[in-house]
């Protein structure tokens, strides 16, 4: 985990999207959101959850691994940036390679594109434009100290399975104490995942 980081907050989430309209305004992708706030269990409950780019640290990011053009760097603090547009070539490795289905292609710009953590404002100290709106605290951008310090037994997770794969990421998601496992399942059939409840429903 980064030491300044995005801690998400789902339980917190009330659909707002405050997040989305900010982060239209990111001068890196201005005009396009590079966070997906998911329905879970639409049409039957109000849960929300917002999906920004987890920032994977080990294995390094997949996305990067996969980029055949180098187009995809990561940062010496650890945040995994957008693809460079003078080197993407659209080819999409990165879509299927991300385990958290973050990255997305422009059909019509043929490029990449994703959350980079609004590296022009964190890397100068300041929140990122998500964070900075979230009414709620379903983002939060600090450290785990500080967090822990706001919220009081608190438990965050920043590894996650899929299949016989473990990945750990860069930003960490807040654990229902009750449920807590290390390290918590991500990408398994429905049936053997946890119930979690988000906003008084039961997700997986």
């Amino acid at each position: 985990m980064m030491g300044r980081t995005i801690f998400i907050d789902p339980g917190r989430c009330i659909g707002c999207q405050a997040c989305v309209s900010a982060c239209r305004e990111c001068d890196s992708h201005r005009g396009k959101s590079m966070i997906h706030l998911d329905y879970p269990d639409e049409g039957h409950s109000v849960a929300s959850l917002p999906t920004v780019c987890m920032h994977c640290e080990d294995p390094v990011a997949p996305c990067a691994e996969v980029c055949p053009a180098d187009a995809i760097l990561v940062t010496a603090d650890g945040v995994v940036q957008q693809a460079d547009t003078t080197r993407c070539i659209g080819c999409a490795n990165c879509v299927n390679a991300c385990p958290f289905g973050v990255p997305k292609i422009d059909l019509q710009a043929k490029l990449q594109m994703k959350c980079n953590l609004c590296y022009d404002r964190t890397a100068y100290g300041l929140a990122p434009m998500c964070a900075t709106v979230c009414p709620t605290g379903a983002l939060f951008y600090g450290t785990v100290e500080e967090l822990q310090a706001e919220r009081p037994g608190v438990q965050v997770a920043d590894s996650f399975t899929f299949g016989s794969s473990t990945v750990t990421t860069g930003v960490a998601m807040v654990v229902p104490a009750d449920k807590v496992q290390w390290p918590v399942p991500g990408g398994l059939p429905g049936s053997q995942l946890p119930l979690v409840e988000v906003n008084g429903a039961d997700v997986r």
